[in-house]
């Protein structure tokens, strides 16, 4: 199939392409991306998270049509492991963003619905190659389901962004130690409602990330108060992004970020193709459900169960 990424009807039917899992498609798919990876690596990869309430999509739309503004092109992906409940990610509803979604350098994509955080994550990676070679300067990738999804996408961004409300003393007892380890700014949002209470909050996230231990010696992760209803504050915000990516070029750190997560995302693929192999196996499947059976009533000690299964399974290569 000759795939054309020069229009985003062209570019939706790709990463459909990649998202299938259909043994023919993916072969179509491994070639398509193969094709394209010297026209990627070029975008300003950034991840956004945010609590509840947050106004995340608001934040997103104008922060979107900022950059569009600029002359760029802008591509909206989601991470939603949960939307495999309800058949496809909130994000599918482009009413949230309308007027970005209507924006002709602007492409919005849901998240994959059917999908494990694994599934979703895989997709995203693949996603983001794609929206690259199709000439996307700027890649948002949004956090919307909970759990593990945030430090899932920051090992797939190069700026990890943690959206916050001005209500700092709640906030504070709310947020996880893993996203603060994570975050290269902090913005608290909806500035324009409580400006004294946003500035309030800014020096509580500043302490708490002040004893925090510095992922990039390069960057000490700053605090900024901006809103996305108004507007307010978000050249600065992407100013701020822009200096962490001269700094760290410069450093050579976003190139060893890169490197890492390139190299962790290998180990996964690896893993996650040697665990659907083990499931599949037809020796591992005769045995499988008698041996857990053992396990789970105490007769067989798990150690022991797991060398016969893949003994079992490597035994048959």
């Amino acid at each position: 199939m000759k795939t054309d990424l020069s229009t985003r009807a062209g570019l939706g039917r790709a990463i459909t392409l990649v998202e299938s899992r259909r043994a023919d498609h993916q072969a179509e798919a491994r070639v398509l991306l193969s094709g394209i990876m010297p026209q990627t690596g070029r975008a300003q990869r950034i991840g956004i998270t945010g609590v509840p309430g947050v106004g995340k999509s608001t934040f997103i739309e104008a922060f979107g049509t900022l950059l569009t503004g600029m002359g760029k092109k802008v591509a909206v992906l989601a991470v939603d492991p949960t939307s495999r409940r309800s058949g496809g990610s909130i994000l599918g509803d482009k009413t949230r963003m309308a007027k970005l979604a209507a924006d002709e350098n602007a492409f919005i994509r849901p998240s994959p619905a059917g999908e494990t955080l694994g599934g979703v994550s895989r997709k995203t990676r693949e996603t983001m190659l794609l929206c690259e070679a199709a000439g996307y300067d700027v890649i948002l990738v949004e956090t919307v389901g909970v759990g593990q999804s945030e430090t899932v996408v920051a090992d797939m961004v190069d700026f990890f962004l943690v959206l916050m409300l001005p209500n700092a003393g709640d906030e504070l007892q709310g947020i996880k130690k893993g996203v603060l380890e994570v975050a290269d700014l902090i913005a608290v949002n909806k500035a324009d409602i409580d400006p004294k209470a946003a500035k309030r909050a800014a020096r509580a996230y500043e302490v708490a990330l002040h004893i925090m231990e510095q992922a990039d010696p390069d960057w000490a992760p700053p605090v900024q108060t901006i809103s996305g209803f108004a507007g307010e504050g978000l050249p600065e915000l992407w100013a701020a992004i822009e200096l962490h990516r001269t700094k760290t070029e410069a450093s050579g750190s976003r190139a060893r970020r890169r490197a890492g997560q390139q190299a962790r995302w290998l180990d996964a693929l690896i893993q996650e193709g040697l665990a659907d192999g083990f499931a599949r196996d037809p020796l591992v499947a005769t045995r499988l459900r008698a041996v857990r059976q053992g396990v789970a009533d105490g007769q067989i000690p798990a150690s022991a169960a797991a060398d016969e299964l893949l003994s079992l399974f490597f035994g048959a290569r």
